[in-house]
């Protein structure tokens, strides 16, 4: 993992902040953390962990994904090309001319569903929204669907 900037988040944060018209008690109060500790991760005094910087997105009505990227925590770049296999495989899929409607989505249900098994976001709509957000299929079911596609078992 690359190290933390702090001070370059820390300035982000506050100016974010400053643009959302809040307060640093606000912020901390909508966020759910303290005021010292906010006020020292503004300072580039405290490394904040992703649920923590997850939480400030939140109440500041932001990307956490940003927010990830400004603290390191996130490589842009290999997010990037990570993002565009993804996209390049969901486009082969849609694309394949052998498959029906319903084929092509269970496909990328199954899909989803081992990138998920295998530690990695799953991408299901505009790419900001986190695992714990997201539903849990690629999108509405239709009873045709119901009795397909991967299937979750109990360990």
């Amino acid at each position: 993992m690359a190290s933390l900037n702090v001070g370059n988040l820390g300035e982000y944060l506050r100016e974010q902040r400053r643009n959302a018209q809040l307060s640093l008690r606000q912020l901390a109060d909508a966020a759910g953390v303290s005021n010292p500790y906010l006020s020292q991760i503004e300072r580039g005094l405290r490394k904040p962990s992703a649920e923590v910087l997850q939480q400030v997105a939140k109440a500041l009505r932001i990307s956490a994904e940003t927010l990830y990227v400004r603290a390191g925590i996130l490589d842009a770049e290999r997010d990037g090309e990570e993002r565009r296999r993804e996209d390049a495989t969901r486009a082969v899929i849609l694309a394949d001319p052998t498959l029906n409607e319903r084929q092509k989505q269970v496909l990328l249900q199954i899909y989803e569903s081992f990138r998920k098994e295998n530690g990695f976001e799953v991408d299901l709509g505009d790419g900001m929204e986190t695992d714990a957000e997201k539903p849990s299929t690629s999108g509405p079911r239709t009873a045709d669907d119901r009795d397909v596609g991967p299937r979750e078992t109990a360990s």
